[in-house]
């Protein structure tokens, strides 16, 4: 039988040893110890994390991933402590992606996937989104243009140039994600790059990059050389 953690050494509970050590002190399990409060009559909350953590191989990005229902097959985690483990997540998703925002000027591939990446790289479906900028390759705006299915969204052409006019921009970047996984462009994935390629040409809006976003990496059109 487990400890509880008001028995352990003061310096060793977790919310003690964050206020007189820091954050960076803790483990992942004693970090999801404090958010999930309290223990069962046989587990700590430092037991319950480190079993939460084995259900995803220790790894955050997928517990990120999981839903409130996942959260809940592991016994003594109860709907309170699945939403507080969700919201905090969450929030460290936006965190990522407040700092993402902070790159005003694209200079090349890994701002535009710094932006995209907290957006997309979770999901497990696809969507399309679009950044527009303008002459100095500056963030104007970006937007969803379509969500699709574990394999595939629809894109329309004619609303990509639409908002890009709306926005008087003078480049845009689009960018959807692979959820499988595989970063290597579909015959569907070039030929919409072509597409709009070709009607940004006519409109004046040039097609700066298209950019496929995965969990761990991206590929970047521009990159390769096939835009």
């Amino acid at each position: 039988m487990s400890l509880k953690i008001t028995d352990w050494a003061a310096e060793d509970r977790p919310r003690e040893k964050l206020i007189q050590k820091g954050t960076a002190s803790l483990s992942d399990a004693e970090l999801l110890a404090i958010l999930i409060s309290s223990g069962t009559k046989n587990k700590s909350a430092v037991d319950l994390g480190r079993e939460l953590l084995n259900m995803v191989n220790n790894n955050l990005n997928t517990l990120g991933k999981l839903a409130l229902s996942d959260l809940r097959k592991l016994h003594g985690i109860g709907p309170a402590r699945a939403v507080t483990i969700a919201a905090a997540l969450e929030l460290g998703r936006r965190r990522k992606l407040a700092e993402a925002e902070d790159v005003l000027q694209i200079r090349c591939s890994k701002d535009v996937a710094d932006i995209f990446k907290p957006l997309l790289s979770d999901l497990l479906h696809e969507e399309f989104w679009i950044l527009f900028l303008n002459r100095s390759n500056k963030v104007i705006n970006r937007m969803k243009l379509s969500q699709g299915g574990v394999s595939g969204t629809v894109t329309d052409v004619r609303i990509v140039m639409k908002k890009a006019i709306e926005y008087l921009a003078s480049g845009i970047i689009v960018c959807h994600n692979h959820p499988s996984g595989n970063l290597n462009p579909s015959e569907s994935d070039t030929n919409i790059t072509r597409k709009i390629k070709e009607a940004g040409n006519l409109m004046d809006i040039q097609l700066l990059d298209h950019l496929i976003i995965s969990e761990k990496d991206y590929y970047s059109f521009a990159d390769n050389g096939v835009l």
